[in-house]
C-alpha cells in the first residue's frame, strides 16, 4: 500500500483480512511522498488468484494508491497489479525473474495499428504501465526501508 489516508488504514486491513481469511493488523508508516498519507508493506502467501481478490477488495477505495505482486507458481505466471487514482487497475503477467510479458498477439495487434514510431512508443508504454509506473515511483521510494508484515491465507 503506497498511499492510503488515515481513516481508512483499518478498513484496509479489515479488507485484507476478509481476501485472506485470518486477523490483519499492518504496520502503517507515514507517507512522506503524500501529506497526510500512511503507507504499508505486506508480503503475503495463498492460492493463485488471491492477488486479484485482493486489488478487487482495495479498489472499493478510489483515494488509495497500491501494487499487489503475485509471484509465479508451478503451472502459472505471476502477474502484477497496480492501481492508480483516476488511471484504475493496470494488470500484466509477469515472468519468474519479474518482468513484465508482452505477448505476441499484443506486439502484432500494435503493429498494426500505430501509425508511427511514436504511436507505437506511447501504445508499447501502456502495455508496460508506464503511466502507473510514473505515478507510482515517487511513493515507492519514499517507503525504502520499511517494516513488512507477513500474511498467509487461511486454506
Amino acid at each position: 500500500m503506497h498511499a492510503c489516508p488515515k481513516a481508512l488504514c483499518q478498513h484496509v486491513d479489515w479488507a485484507l483480512e476478509r481476501v485472506i481469511g485470518a486477523p490483519v493488523s499492518l504496520s502503517w508508516a507515514e507517507q512522506p511522498a503524500q501529506h497526510g498519507a500512511y503507507r504499508a508493506e505486506v508480503a503475503w502467501t495463498g492460492a493463485t488468484g488471491t492477488g486479484a481478490k485482493l486489488v478487487a477488495a482495495l479498489k472499493a477505495w478510489p483515494m488509495l494508491r497500491f501494487e499487489v505482486t503475485e509471484e509465479p507458481s508451478q503451472g502459472n505466471d505471476g502477474e502484477r497489479m497496480a492501481y492508480v487514482p483516476g488511471q484504475g487497475v493496470f494488470r500484466a503477467p509477469m515472468s519468474a525473474n519479474g518482468d513484465l510479458m508482452v505477448t505476441e498477439q499484443q506486439l502484432r495487434h500494435l503493429a498494426a495499428t500505430a501509425g508511427s514510431g511514436e504511436a507505437f512508443r506511447h501504445g508499447l508504454d501502456a502495455l508496460l504501465g508506464a503511466a502507473w509506473d510514473d505515478d507510482l515511483e515517487a511513493y515507492r521510494h519514499a517507503g525504502d526501508g520499511a517494516p513488512i508484515s507477513w500474511l498467509h491465507q487461511v486454506v
